[in-house]
């Protein structure tokens, strides 16, 4: 039998993980912050529980499960706290964070899981799960995403001007989160850090050019008078240690 999944945050990433997750047999629940979003994630077979981080409730039943993906934009680090105390009275012994590669400073240069990280809020809250020993965590640093109804054409309004256009573009696609999530459960790969973004990295000019275009808009403008700062998010560990092949490498060419 499958371990059973519970998948904390269903919004963009969550409810399609989670439709993917059910679709290959893992019994799978789901939380959200909204009464009348129950009912959507029951429509999809995905077994619907309102929880809120900000508030100290039981969650004992949406535990109730072997693995956990944390996938909200939450911040708060008492109340993850209090959600890894909950964790230790649960059955869970495998979590699985989502985290982003804002937790790495600009270096114009490589960044890999071994970089030294920007004391965050998000960076701290990576080390509590890390450091628990009552169950086992990967972090997941996902760079800017992108995907259904996320198009970088849309990505900055009328008006502004995009700065460092010589700076380097981090991103991935929705589907290679979703596949990257269940690669991790089916092969079972735990207590592991992975930067996880798409193979190339255009220049911030380039590709917002060709997605303004793309999508009907006039030509970005661009901050030409500060400097470029960047990072190149390396994905080597992901493919390495995983033998992870990324639907959408390319994102010059990605549809």
């Amino acid at each position: 039998m499958k371990p059973t999944i519970s998948i904390l945050g269903c919004g963009w990433l969550g409810i399609p993980l989670a439709v993917e997750l059910i679709k290959a047999g893992y019994p799978t629940k789901g939380s959200t912050t909204s009464q009348i979003k129950l009912t959507e994630l029951a429509e999809l077979k995905i077994n619907p529980y309102l929880i809120d981080l900000y508030e100290r409730e039981d969650r004992t039943e949406f535990l109730k499960a072997d693995i956990l993906v944390i996938a909200v934009p939450h911040k708060d680090i008492d109340n993850f706290k209090f959600l890894v105390s909950q964790i230790h009275a649960s059955d869970i012994d495998k979590v699985i964070f989502i985290s982003s590669t804002s937790v790495y400073p600009n270096l114009n240069g490589e960044v890999t899981e071994e970089t030294n990280t920007l004391d965050t809020a998000l960076a701290k809250i990576e080390s509590i799960f890390c450091s628990s020993s009552l169950f086992k965590t990967t972090v997941l640093r996902f760079a800017g995403l992108f995907g259904g109804d996320r198009k970088p054409g849309y990505f900055f309004p009328n008006g502004i001007k995009i700065k460092n256009p010589e700076g380097f573009v981090n991103l991935i696609h929705l589907e290679d989160c979703i596949a990257i999530i269940k690669t991790l459960i089916e092969k079972d790969i735990w207590g592991e850090i992975f930067n996880a973004c798409a193979d190339t990295h255009p220049t911030r000019r380039e590709f917002y050019t060709k997605e303004m275009k793309g999508v009907g808009r006039k030509p970005p403008e661009f901050d030409e008078v500060k400097p470029s700062e960047f990072k190149v998010v390396s994905n080597n560990k992901l493919k390495k240690h995983v033998n992870y092949r990324f639907k959408h490498p390319d994102l010059m060419n990605y549809r």
